[in-house]
């Protein structure tokens, strides 16, 4: 990994905004605990920049930046500001114990921008930028300005802008499609025309931040790279506000794959992009489309006669990438239960999953249960096993211990559940509904008592076949604010072969994270807590 936090001419360096503008996504709002745990896999993944958040935003924001800044380690963490200094004050505060602190800052260019969002005129947004980089200085050498909405920008105003901002003392100058409006070939030309026209372009790396309105967001980032860029802004899975931001895992495999085209490199640890896909997907509760590139379950599966034959006899005729290059699995290893604890560890093991005595064998129970339903369990149960089972980072208030349904065209559905609730103790309660899930969730909203707004409800198929493992995600608003502002959004998932066991298991699982989320802001209110 590049330490000095400046590209070299031949490598590309990677910001990874997933805890920033990935979490804008949403139902993807992640805890504190989360949002470390996501920081600690992309450090491992190899990432440059973290930009941890947005510290001014919420306490909760605040104190992730500030605990990703004590313990991150190997990569610059970044935090986002808004051009004043109240938000650079928290910033800084917040990047404190960072070995490698970043400020991010910046303002609209555009004149849409400038006319209807800051109310202001061209030369007082550029003075009020070149302020904020000479403010953020004061406590950071590395500071990053961001030109919003620049793919809509008058070309003359932003070249006087980051000439301007570099003079300050900006290090990195960030180029963002802000609404994903422009062509590869506009957005190609605009990043030549700053290398050309910007005099004193040479003192800072520039950064490219595209966004996917019309599908663009990679082949922009990339439009970026080959006319100069050397820093892209992307998130793991491409998530992010609209219709997301570019995808680390495509441009870092476009470069590396094409390395005869691109002539660059990056830092990234490839093998480790699936696992962190995964982990994305997991925690934000919002999953990988199955043709999605290099990471969707369906991106190394092949079904035409044809393309298995070729494949068989040579992969290299219908796979420009080794899915185990990116740490991907093959999903033809098939497990049953007769394959013991060895055999079902030696898979995980080759998934990449570290788990303790406690967590294994809570996924093999639940491996035997699955196989006792299932002739084979695949790769893909075992990720639903182990997502299900294993990977939760906050308190866990509620947990179902049994369920019951009885449904029919001539009969009510009603649902009957037991759950253990705090300090062990258990709670039964039944109810009716307009269908089974309805009846489920009636049934444990008398138990739990949180009241909120079910917004969205999924559930596929983890696997083919009419004993496939069913993955359920569902999206809950509580009814009033936890900590100020708007009634925040909470994902939940679930995995099971009954449906209903799924959606019992993945409300309780969103109930848990309000319910954790209500716990920490009281506990941020408390004069006590430090």
């Amino acid at each position: 990994m590049n330490t000095t936090g400046m590209s070299t001419q031949n490598t590309v360096m990677v910001f990874d905004t997933t805890l920033r503008d990935g979490e804008q996504s949403p139902g993807a709002a992640l805890s504190v605990d989360e949002k470390l745990e996501l920081a600690r896999a992309l450090e491992g993944l190899g990432v440059d920049i973290i930009e941890a958040g947005f510290p001014i935003s919420s306490p909760g924001d605040f104190q992730a930046v500030k605990r990703i800044s004590q313990e991150i380690r190997g990569c610059i963490v970044c935090g986002l500001t808004r051009a004043n200094r109240g938000d650079i004050d928290a910033a800084a505060e917040a990047l404190e114990e960072a070995p490698r602190p970043r400020i991010h800052t910046g303002l609209g260019v555009s004149d849409v921008h400038i006319r209807h969002k800051l109310h202001t005129t061209r030369d007082e947004a550029l003075e009020r930028g070149v302020n904020a980089v000479k403010y953020a200085k004061k406590f950071v050498e590395d500071v990053q300005y961001f030109t919003e909405d620049a793919g809509r920008a008058d070309p003359a105003y932003l070249h006087r802008v980051l000439q301007a901002v570099i003079a300050a003392g900006a290090t990195v100058v960030n180029i963002p499609d802000t609404t994903g409006y422009t062509t590869p070939e506009e957005f190609g030309a605009l990043i030549r025309g700053v290398c050309e026209n910007v005099p004193n372009i040479h003192r800072a790396t520039i950064s490219v931040h595209c966004h996917n309105d019309l599908g663009m967001a990679t082949a922009n980032t990339l439009a970026g790279v080959v006319n100069g860029a050397r820093q892209v802004e992307v998130t793991v899975n491409g998530i992010g506000e609209r219709a997301g931001n570019s995808s680390l895992e495509e441009v870092v495999m476009a470069l590396g794959t094409r390395r005869d085209f691109f002539g660059l490199e990056t830092g990234i640890s490839v093998r480790r992009l699936y696992p962190v896909s995964r982990l994305v997907s997991q925690l934000t509760g919002i999953t990988v489309q199955p043709n999605k590139a290099i990471v969707g379950a369906n991106a190394f599966a092949h079904s035409s006669g044809i393309h298995q034959d070729g494949v068989l006899k040579e992969r290299t005729t219908y796979e420009i990438i080794n899915p185990r290059d990116v740490g991907a699995p093959d999903s033809a290893i098939i497990l049953s239960a007769r394959s013991g604890r060895h055999g079902l560890r030696h898979r995980l093991a080759e998934l990449g999953y570290a788990l303790d005595e406690a967590q294994f064998e809570k996924v093999y129970q639940r491996f035997l249960e699955v196989a006792d339903k299932k002739k084979a369990v695949d790769t893909r149960d075992l990720e639903a096993i182990v997502e299900d089972e294993v990977q939760v980072f906050f308190e866990e208030t509620f947990q179902l211990e049994h369920i019951q349904v009885s449904c029919g065209n001539r009969s009510i559905p009603t649902a009957t559940v037991r759950i253990q609730g705090p300090d062990g103790q258990t709670f039964c309660d039944a109810d009716h509904g307009s269908g089974p899930v309805d009846a489920v969730y009636r049934a444990i909203n008398r138990v739990i008592g949180e009241e909120n707004e079910l917004i969205e409800f999924s559930v596929e198929a983890v696997t083919e076949g009419i004993d496939a493992v069913g993955r359920v995600t569902i999206r809950i608003q509580a009814n009033e604010p936890v900590d100020g502002g708007e009634r925040p959004v909470f994902s939940g998932h679930g995995a099971d072969t009954d449906i209903m066991v799924a959606s019992a298991k993945a409300y309780i699982f969103a109930l848990n994270r309000l319910i954790a989320a209500r716990r920490e802001a009281q506990m941020s209110r408390s004069p006590d807590c430090g």
